[in-house]
């Protein structure tokens, strides 16, 4: 007799992980508003939103073209916002 259900739990660890993309969503829209308004670098929010937003925009900066980043305005978040809606949506989607 097996007591542990496989579907629940995978449906629980894909809510977690949409849950955890879902919060990072909101630091990346913070970190976009922040920026129009050109925050204290030294200021530890600053500093912590920075170090947890700079690796995946320095990744996608790698891999887009350089127009995208390189003119007076940085679409780099607005495509992670946009990849991590399609993921978030795509988890939302999986039945298991």
């Amino acid at each position: 007799m097996d007591f542990f259900d496989h579907s629940s739990f995978a449906n629980d660890v894909r809510n977690i992980i949409v849950g955890l993309l879902n919060v990072y969503f909101w630091i990346v829209f913070v970190r976009v508003a922040m920026s129009w308004f050109n925050p204290d670098p030294y200021n530890p929010i600053v500093q912590f939103l920075r170090s947890i937003t700079d690796p995946p925009i320095e990744a996608l900066r790698r891999i887009l073209p350089r127009f995208l980043w390189s003119t007076g305005l940085d679409f780099t978040p607005l495509i992670l916002i946009l990849l991590l809606q399609v993921v978030i949506s795509f988890l939302n989607n999986i039945r298991f």
